[in-house]
Parts: C-alpha cells; structure tokens; sequence
C-alpha cells in the first residue's frame, strides 16, 4: 500500500479497495492482518463482517459486525505490520528499528543492505524510509524464511522497494555487484565480525554500519574487526519504558498532603497538584482545590519488554 512512484507523495492510501491489506484492531493486544475481497467475511467473538461493507471506506473506519459490535480497519504501517507479522524468527521492535533507521541515517533514495531478513520487521521499515527511489536488498541464508519474506512483502505492497536473496553473507559476503553502493548497512547475524570486511567493501565513503547482537560477548568482537576499517563506533541498548493512563474514581475526603498550617497561606487552603502513590502503583495526580472524586492515574505497564540487544554502530574511515 505504500506508492513506489516518484511523482506520488509518501502516504499510504486513503480509502480500502477489494484486494486491499488491511490491520483489523480488536483492542491494542489483539490485531490481525486481514486481506479484503468482495465476497469476504471475517468472524471473531463479536460476530461477523462482511468485507463489501468496507470497500470505499476510509483507514481508520469503524465498522460493525451484525451483533453491533465494532472494530477499526486500520492501515498496514510498519508499526502495525511489526505487531502482527508472522514470527520466523526473533524480531526487531518499534524502539530498536527507529534508533536504528535515525542512526543509519536512512533517507529516501538511499541504498540499504540488510543481513539477515528474518521475519521482514526491520525490512518494512527501511523500505518505507528509502521510498520512493531508494532500494533494500536483503540476504537470509533459510530459502523459506526469503519465500515466506518475498510473499509478505507483496501483501504489504513493498515488493518494488525490498530485493531478497537467499545467500550466506557469514560465509560468501555480499554480492560484489554491490560494491561502494550501499549508504548503509545492517547485520543481525550470530558472528557479525565475519561479515564486517564484506560490508565495508559495500558501503560508499563515509557509510554507516549497524549489527544488532543479543549477547555482548559478540559486540566485543565485532567491535575489535570494526576498528580496522571504522570509526566512531559506539553501542547502544535501548530500554523502553511504557505507562498506562487512565482515569479512575476516588473516594472524597480530606485533600491528600494539604498543609494543616493554613496561616502560612493567608488562612487559604493550598491548591499545589499533589502526586501520590496508591496500593497498585498507579501515580495520582490531584488537585487540592476540587473536590472532584475522578483522577488521572498512571503506572509502568506490567507488560513492558526488557533487553532486547545491542545496537553497534561505525562509520567507514574515509582513506583520502
């Protein structure tokens, strides 16, 4: 869905048409990638839907099933498309991918080489950073993790932006057909260091390389290959915090943490806002001058994703 023409402006269409990918969102833990065709019907426990009903319909539609029941019809961004895609391999999230797009200076028109494809997470993303000109070539050794890459990238309407290949860059390097093209490459691979003098035969002067490894014994080696061709190389592991949000009812009573020195104020009553903590970690945020028995509470999501890898990054040396 996203346009590969360059005279076309880099958004994705507006309105599903038969033949269309669509993101149907339940709630924010249950989503599903639903091809649309006109004698479709998609059934889940709030009933059924038929897809004519949603050909025409703007992305971001609600749309009813014969219960009354709703759900959103939401467009396939790579955000979207990493939460649902299927899992061949582990895979890059949204806070790894955006620090990695930032720092590989990812642009549209540039070239990107990535190893390997896995499950195309990282892949969508980069193809939507380089549209409208630029070009992925992506490499996995597994024959049907390429197939199965190959076909979703067709569903999601990137096939023009993403080339695959099946070929071991551990073991062979990337293709010389590539050389001094790349302006950045990307390795997740379990011994990067073996494909570091291949990567830097690839990328263009000043290019930036990236390799996402889960274990720091494997950046420590990495990092030691890196240093006869890179500079500026640094490693990054990003942590991701989350907060739940939401309004909640509170029993009416004396203002938590009010001053009971009220000649200090005047003989007035303090209206600072008060944070406080209740018994299940939700922070409050009151304000002493309302009486109003609603507030907005806040706690880490208890889902919150931990280490994921580290991000290692170097700039090719320049030899002028």
């Amino acid at each position: 869905m996203l346009p590969t023409e360059s005279k076309k402006a880099l958004s994705f269409k507006r309105c599903i048409e038969d033949g269309d990918l669509v993101i149907v969102y339940e709630r924010h833990d249950v989503m599903k990638p639903v091809k649309v065709t006109k004698d479709g019907v998609l059934q889940n426990r709030f009933g059924f839907y038929r897809h004519s009903d949603w050909i025409g319909k703007p992305l971001g539609t609600k749309v009813l099933s014969n219960k009354g029941k709703f759900v959103y019809l939401l467009a396939p961004t790579p955000e979207l498309w990493t939460l649902v895609l299927s899992h061949r391999t582990q895979i890059l999230y949204i806070a790894d991918i955006s620090f990695v797009v930032m720092y590989l200076e990812v642009v549209p028109g540039c070239v990107v080489l990535e190893s390997g494809t896995g499950s195309g997470s990282l892949s969508t993303s980069l193809a939507r950073a380089v549209a409208p000109t630029g070009h992925v070539y992506s490499f996995d050794f597994h024959e049907q993790r390429a197939v199965c890459a190959r076909e979703d990238f067709e569903k999601t309407g990137i096939s023009s932006l993403v080339t695959v290949e099946v070929r071991d860059i551990q073991g062979q390097g990337f293709p010389e057909k590539l050389s001094s093209l790349a302006d950045s490459v990307f390795l997740d691979l379990p011994q990067p260091w073996l494909a570091v003098p291949s990567a830097a035969k690839m990328l263009k002067e000043d290019g930036v390389l990236c390799s996402f490894s889960p274990c720091i014994e494997q950046v420590q080696r990495t990092c030691e290959v890196l240093r006869s061709d890179f500079i500026e190389i640094r490693t990054f592991e990003v942590l991701l915090r989350t907060y739940e949000v939401k309004e909640m009812k509170v029993e009416t009573g004396a203002m938590i943490g009010e001053s009971h020195d009220e000649e200090d104020n005047g003989g007035q009553r303090p209206s600072k806002r008060k944070h406080i903590s209740n018994d299940d970690g939700y922070a409050i945020s009151q304000d002493n001058s309302s009486s109003a028995t609603s507030t907005v509470m806040a706690r880490p999501c208890s889902e919150a994703r931990g280490h994921t890898g580290y991000l290692t990054f170097a700039r090719l040396q320049c030899l002028s």
